[in-house]
């Protein structure tokens, strides 16, 4: 008899609350190269711009290489809602070595064109020299990256979420000591780098992050990273999964980098307004995910235990408490309005143009709740081919033609953060069909 999982208040948030803070250590990794780097006295509108070029190339490197932190999550709190959890010992040491495998032979492919990279997003003069060299440090951390969000999956799906948040606040804590050190400097004792003193800075953290984790699983879990054959039954299904996970992740990043795109091609002022934007907005949606974590460990367990009123039950809490994250953030967000531009640049012609359009990004919290939250969700419970035909529909169909539709009738940069609610709306509302198409008839069982 298989013990079934309480889907209460204390539970959820056992497991969101640290997944929350764990969840937003990356972008406040890069709200703090945004901010300290904007405020850079030589050539800051320039570096901020390039920062944010780079910034949005690397999120999409290990969002795209970073799914199978999700199919792992995914297949094991399955087996630990079955009971089973020993079947699928050896598969994280397999997932692992094939994803960092091919981490490498990317980032292999990508140093040697790296100018090409970022003219594909206007960049040139001196943003496209600072890109260059922002770039050419902070890519090393690209595989710990990697292999830092496979062991928090490791940890999500074993229902534990506390290890992955200590590590990333020991991370984003030392990342934004090192920016002030390395950035400006320390007269008499540190040279002043400026923006490769940020690019250093977030590799270093990568690198301690990295170690904990390893230090951690080694410790505190009964999974093992040591290599082991044969291939388990999973790892094809986790590949699986990993690939249409990896079509999501392409399609979710070319929505994001054609608005980088679209904004560098505007102007300065445009790109450093929307590198503010878009950290903010990558901020709250990582504050917002962490009830999508909770749903995507817990989902998998209940999934696997065949409890189809606790998932039920589940998928109503945590929009519930999504909903009302995302209204607090919203209040936030309107009550500070004007010191959180201050925070990331001190040009005014940048702040002007962000306050011009930080209204839209406030109001698109709620909607971002209902995709974020039944995104997770759907991860958990390996839904991963109907996550990939919905970003696919919501980017093509919904974010690319409002965007051009807005550029050409003169929208401007208004035309880039509409399209991002439309591309919202497409994505919650498609996922909250398809769950209560799919779960609703299995609550007709005991």
């Amino acid at each position: 008899m298989i013990a079934r999982t309480a889907v209460t208040f204390k539970n959820i948030n056992r497991l969101a609350i640290p997944a929350t803070i764990s969840g937003i250590a990356e972008p406040i990794l890069s709200i703090t190269d945004t901010a300290i780097v904007g405020n850079i006295p030589v050539d800051g509108l320039e570096s901020l711009a390039a920062a944010g070029i780079v910034g949005s190339f690397l999120s999409m490197l290990i969002w795209v290489l970073g799914q199978t932190r999700s199919a792992i999550s995914a297949i094991i709190s399955q087996y630990l809602g079955a009971g089973k959890l020993h079947e699928v010992s050896n598969l994280p040491a397999q997932a692992i070595f094939l994803n960092l495998l091919l981490s490498f032979l990317i980032l292999g492919s990508t140093i040697f064109v790296v100018e090409d990279i970022f003219r594909m997003f206007e960049a040139t003069g001196k943003i496209l020299d600072y890109c260059v060299r922002y770039y050419s440090i902070r890519v090393w951390g690209f595989p710990l990256t990697l292999f830092t969000f496979a062991v928090f999956g490791i940890f999500r799906g074993l229902q534990n979420t506390y290890y992955p948040m200590l590590v990333a606040i020991i991370g984003a804590g030392l990342n934004i000591v090192l920016d002030f050190i390395l950035v400006y400097g320390i007269e008499g004792y540190v040279p002043a780098m400026y923006l490769e003193g940020a690019a250093w800075a977030s590799l270093i953290s990568q690198a301690v992050m990295a170690i904990l984790v390893f230090f951690l699983l080694k410790v505190k879990a009964d999974i093992s990273l040591t290599l082991k054959l044969p291939l388990n039954k999973e790892l094809k299904r986790l590949i699986v999964m990993s690939l249409n996970l990896f079509v999501r992740a392409v399609s979710l990043n070319v929505a994001l980098i054609i608005a980088v795109r679209e904004a560098t091609a505007l102007g300065d002022r445009y790109i450093g307004a929307h590198t503010i934007a878009i950290n903010l907005w990558l901020f709250a949606a990582f504050f917002i995910d962490g009830y999508g974590a909770a749903g995507n460990s817990m989902g998998g367990r209940l999934l696997g235990a065949k409890d189809y009123h606790g998932l039920w039950k589940l998928a109503r809490k945590i929009i519930t408490y999504g909903l009302l994250v995302s209204l607090v953030l919203m209040v936030l967000g309107f009550a500070f309005y004007f010191p959180l531009g201050r925070l990331f640049s001190n040009e005014t012609i940048v702040l002007e143009t962000f306050y011009g359009v930080f209204f839209i990004v406030i109001l698109g919290l709620p909607m971002n709740t209902l995709a974020f939250v039944f995104d997770g969700l759907f991860k958990g419970l390996g839904e991963m081919k109907y996550l990939r035909n919905v970003l696919l529909s919501a980017t093509f169909l919904g974010f690319l033609p409002t965007l051009y539709i807005g550029k050409a009738l003169g929208w401007g940069f208004y035309a880039i953060w509409i399209a991002f609610i439309v591309w919202m709306a497409i994505r919650g509302g498609a996922l909250i069909v398809k769950f209560r198409n799919k779960f609703k008839p299995l609550l007709q069982n005991p």
